[in-house]
Formats: C-alpha cells, sequence, structure tokens
C-alpha cells in the first residue's frame, strides 16, 4: 500500500497522461457522437502518448447510462440536455491512473437546469470535503464519511451508492477501500481514489475522481484537471 518515491513519480507520470485524455475527449464529445467513439478516440491518443494499455475499459456514460456508476462505453449516442461521465486511465510504466469527469452537454443554447448545477456542486464540494480529510494518522472511513455528511447535507446521501474510493499502484484497485466501517489507517506513500458521485436511476448521473497521495502533512491532488462545471 505505501509507494515509495519511485514508484510516485512513476504514478504521478501515468497520471499526467492520463489526464491529457480529457481534452481529446472534449474535442469529440457531441451529441449524436456514439460513447464508444468517444472512448476510442481516447483510447488510440493514449496509444500514441505511450501508454502500455487502458487501466481498465473506458467508461463514457451518457444521458440516463450515466446513472449506471460503471457503465461502459456502448453504441448509444450522446444525448442533450444530460450528464456524461467520463471514467479512464492508462498503464505506463507499469503504474495505472484513474480519473473521473461529468461534463452536461447542452440542448442546443439552452442552459443547464439548476437541479444539475446544484447537485453537481454537492458533488464536488464533498470531494473536496474528502481531499482535504486526507492526512496520515486517520482512517479510511473518516475519509469516506467526510463525503457522506456534505451529500447528507445536501440531501443526496441515499443516492451515492458506492465507497469513496480505492488504493492505486500496478493495479487499478488495491488495498486500502476507502469505505465505512474499513479500519486502515493511511500513512505517507499511500496513493488512493477520491471519487464520491450521486445516480438518479432513469434519469443521470455525476462523478469526480482523483487521485491523492498522503502526504507527511496531508493530501497531494495528483490530478491536474480542472472540476468546475462545465458544459459543452
Amino acid at each position: 500500500m505505501v509507494k515509495d518515491l519511485d514508484e510516485l513519480n512513476r504514478i504521478r507520470t501515468a497520471v499526467q497522461l492520463g489526464a491529457s485524455l480529457f481534452d481529446r475527449a472534449l474535442e469529440v464529445l457531441r451529441p449524436g457522437v456514439k460513447e464508444t467513439e468517444v472512448a476510442a478516440a481516447m483510447e488510440y491518443a493514449a496509444r500514441l502518448a505511450g501508454a502500455e494499455e487502458m487501466s481498465f475499459p473506458t467508461i463514457i456514460a451518457s444521458g440516463a447510462r450515466s446513472a449506471l456508476p460503471h457503465g461502459r462505453a456502448t453504441e448509444q449516442t450522446i444525448a442533450p440536455g444530460a450528464f456524461v461521465v467520463c471514467d479512464f486511465g492508462v498503464i505506463l510504466g507499469g503504474y495505472c491512473s484513474d480519473q473521473t469527469r461529468t461534463v452536461w452537454v447542452r440542448a442546443g443554447s439552452g442552459a443547464p437546469a439548476e437541479e444539475a448545477r446544484r447537485a453537481y456542486e454537492a458533488v464536488r464540494e464533498a470531494q473536496q470535503s474528502a481531499i482535504e480529510a486526507v492526512r496520515p494518522g486517520i482512517t479510511v472511513a473518516e475519509v469516506d464519511d467526510a463525503a457522506r455528511r456534505v451529500l447528507r447535507k445536501a440531501r443526496l446521501a441515499r443516492y451515492f451508492t458506492h465507497s469513496t474510493g480505492h488504493g492505486v499502484g500496478l493495479e487499478i484497485h488495491e488495498a486500502p477501500r476507502v469505505a465505512a466501517g474499513q479500519k486502515e489507517i493511511l500513512h505517507p506513500g499511500m496513493v488512493i481514489t477520491i471519487e464520491p458521485g450521486v445516480y438518479f436511476p432513469g434519469k443521470w448521473g455525476i462523478r469526480i475522481e482523483d487521485m491523492v497521495a498522503v502526504s507527511d502533512c496531508g493530501g497531494e491532488v495528483l490530478t491536474p484537471t480542472s472540476k468546475d462545471f462545465l458544459a459543452i
């Protein structure tokens, strides 16, 4: 679970390459484009940039499918007036990256629904609260609870249906599991994801995910991509 300096540097490099794929996604992602076309463009860019392979099958889940926490890219076309969850990562130098961003696809010139903005900002606040909780000596359950407290306050906690995160390294899912009831204590050198989300069945979903390295005094967010609400 605890990475040495060389491992941390390899993970940072993988995260940087992985994050660059989101720019490619935004170039392709439009209403009428298939989810698989967006995923293919990202995966091709990853290979061109030197990735050994993807960390896991790229998730591009649009419209009602964004309410599936682990919806793989399908032949479905991107729907306007809804969210698209983009969850992706690469393997570089043997180490994995993992990142999720969620974007709103406009319906014509219409503005995003206020409900969608409120839900997105609640998830972003929950994620930030969990990131700020990361430090040596606390349990992973405390990090999980930091995210859930925010969503409880926003009355969205029942729509958060999975754990807050997991370790990442040579494997995409490693210990520790960042979840309620888990007693593992954070130590410097651990690398975990922080990825709260809310999912409204049949409607849409939102997830925001960064990789965070536990430092001597807190947590270092490795993922460089903006988390501002993005409508395209």
